[in-house]
C-alpha cells in the first residue's frame, strides 16, 4: 500500500502547532473547534465508542466544518467495508487507525493516513513501520493502550519520536495539563477528546476553547525561547 502525508507548513513564525479535536457528535461541538482555531476534527468510527457515529450523520456534520479545517475519520480495527463506507460518504483529509490495521486495509493510493501508534509497544511499531514500503511515516499519533479512555501517553517515549518524525501527540490531554505536554515533548500536534468534555461523547466549548488556547500560547512561547 502506498500512501502519501503532506508535509507540515508552519506559520511565519515557526511556531504552528496542529490542533485536532476528536470524537465530535454536534454541530455545536464543530462549530465550537471550528471558533477555537482547531486545525482538524475527528469522527469516530467505532461503535463500542460512546463518541461513535454512522458514516451518514458524519457526512451531515461535515457539512458544518469550514473550509481550511482538515476532517479525519477514526477508526479502530474496522471492517474494509465501513471504511470503503466512510469513504465514499465523508471523503476525509486522513484516516486514523492503528498501524497495524493499514497492513490488510485497502485504501485509495493518495488517501493520507494517521497511523497510531500506542505507549508501551512504540520500538516494536515503530521498528514495523519503518520495515514498510515507505519507511517511518512523515506523520504519526502517539495514544495511550486505550483510545479515548482519558490515559496519558509515555511523554518520554513521546518525545523521542517527535525527533524522528512528525508526532501528533494524544492520550490524556485536557486544558491543564497540554501546555505542560507541548514543552516535554515538542510535538508536530495536538489531539483530544475525553479531556474537552462534560460527560463521556458530550463536548464543551469552554474547554475547547481553553484547550486550544493553553497549546497555542506553550508553542508560543517555546518558540519565544529558542528565538532568544
Amino acid at each position: 500500500m502506498t500512501v502519501t502525508v503532506a508535509p507540515a507548513v508552519p506559520d511565519a513564525a515557526g511556531a504552528s502547532l496542529w490542533i485536532k479535536i476528536c470524537g465530535l457528535r454536534s454541530r455545536a461541538a464543530v462549530e465550537a473547534a471550528a471558533q477555537a482555531g482547531a486545525d482538524a476534527i475527528g469522527f469516530v468510527f467505532h461503535a463500542a465508542s460512546p463518541r461513535n457515529l454512522d458514516p451518514a450523520a458524519a457526512r451531515d456534520l461535515a457539512r458544518a466544518v469550514p473550509a481550511g479545517i482538515e476532517r479525519v475519520a477514526v477508526f479502530l480495527h474496522p471492517a474494509q467495508s465501513l471504511v470503503d463506507e466512510v469513504l465514499e460518504v465523508l471523503a476525509p483529509d486522513w484516516v486514523q487507525t492503528d498501524a497495524g490495521d493499514l497492513v490488510t486495509l485497502r485504501l485509495p493510493a493518495t488517501q493520507r493516513v494517521l497511523p497510531v501508534l500506542r505507549s508501551g509497544g512504540l520500538p516494536s511499531s515503530v521498528a514495523s513501520l519503518a520495515a514498510g514500503p515507505g519507511g517511518l511515516p512523515r506523520r504519526c499519533l502517539l495514544e495511550s493502550g486505550r483510545s479515548g479512555a482519558g490515559e496519558r501517553a509515555d511523554w518520554v517515549e513521546a518525545a523521542r519520536l517527535a525527533r524522528a518524525t512528525e508526532l501528533v501527540l494524544a492520550g490524556g490531554l485536557d486544558p491543564g495539563n497540554v501546555a505542560a505536554a507541548v514543552r516535554a515533548v515538542r510535538p508536530f500536534g495536538v489531539d483530544v477528546s475525553s479531556g474537552v468534555e462534560l460527560s463521556r461523547g458530550v463536548k464543551d466549548a469552554a474547554r475547547i476553547r481553553e484547550f486550544v488556547r493553553a497549546a497555542r500560547e506553550a508553542t508560543r512561547a517555546l518558540h519565544t525561547e529558542e528565538s532568544a
